[in-house]
C-alpha cells in the first residue's frame, strides 16, 4: 500500500525540492529521454498510460534502483564519516555515468540550488566544504548526492529517505504526464501505487549491498 512509502515527519519539505528536477527534465517526454537506450521495451514516445508505466518501470530498473538510490546512500555514508575527499571523488565518478547524461544539467542545477539553501548552516563543516568544492568547479553537486548529504545533516532516516525519493520522483513524472494523457486522479494514484509496490522491499535488499565498509 502507498502508506508504506511515507516519510517520517519533517522530511516532506526536503522532498519537495525534487519538483524542479521534474520540471527541468521537460515533463513526460523527458522521461522517455531518461529511459532512452534502456532497451527495445522502452517506448520512444509517451502517448498512452501504458507507455508511461513502461517508461517508469524502466526508469526504476535502470536508473533509480541501480544508480540514484545507491548514490544517495553513499553520499549519506560519506557525510556521516566526514569523508569529503571520497564524496568529491564519487561526485566526479558519476559524471562518467552515460545513463545519467540526459538529465545531468538539471541534476546539477537542482543540487546546487539546494546547496545554496543550506548555506546558512554554518556549523556544518562537511556541507560548507562540499559547497566550496562545487563553487570551485571541483565537484558537480548532483541532486542525489546533495539529497543524501542533506539527510545526514538533518539526521533524517536513510531508509525512509530512499523510499521517499522514489515516491516523489515517480509521482512527479506521473503528475507531469497526467494532463496530456488524460489520466484521472484515480488512475494516476492507482498507477503510482502499483509502480511503488516493490520499492520498500527493493530498498531493504539494497541497503546492505551499498553500505560502505567501515
Amino acid at each position: 500500500m502507498l502508506h508504506q512509502t511515507q516519510l517520517a515527519p519533517g522530511t516532506a519539505e526536503l522532498l519537495g525540492d525534487l519538483r524542479p528536477l521534474i520540471e527541468q527534465l521537460g515533463l513526460a517526454d523527458s522521461l522517455t529521454a531518461m529511459a532512452g537506450g534502456l532497451g527495445a521495451a522502452t517506448p520512444r514516445q509517451i502517448s498512452t498510460a501504458e507507455d508511461l508505466k513502461r517508461c517508469l518501470e524502466h526508469y526504476h530498473a535502470k536508473i533509480l534502483l541501480p544508480v540514484e538510490l545507491p548514490a544517495i546512500q553513499r553520499a549519506f555514508d560519506h557525510a556521516g564519516r566526514n569523508e569529503l575527499r571520497e564524496l568529491i571523488a564519487f561526485d566526479r565518478q558519476l559524471a562518467g555515468e552515460s545513463i545519467l547524461q540526459s538529465f545531468a544539467s538539471a541534476s546539477r542545477r537542482v543540487g546546487q540550488s539546494q546547496l545554496q539553501r543550506l548555506r546558512p548552516l554554518r556549523d556544518q563543516r562537511m556541507l560548507k566544504r562540499y559547497l566550496a568544492a562545487v563553487e570551485l568547479g571541483e565537484a558537480n553537486g548532483w541532486h542525489t548526492l546533495v539529497y543524501g548529504l542533506t539527510l545526514a545533516v538533518y539526521s533524517l532516516p536513510l531508509r525512509q529517505g530512499l523510499i521517499g525519493y522514489a515516491h516523489q520522483t515517480t509521482r512527479g513524472f506521473i503528475q507531469s504526464a497526467a494532463r496530456s494523457l488524460a489520466l484521472s486522479e484515480t488512475d494516476s494514484q492507482k498507477m503510482l501505487e502499483e509502480i511503488l509496490t516493490p520499492i520498500p522491499a527493493a530498498v531493504e535488499s539494497l541497503l546492505p549491498l551499498v553500505t560502505l565498509p567501515k
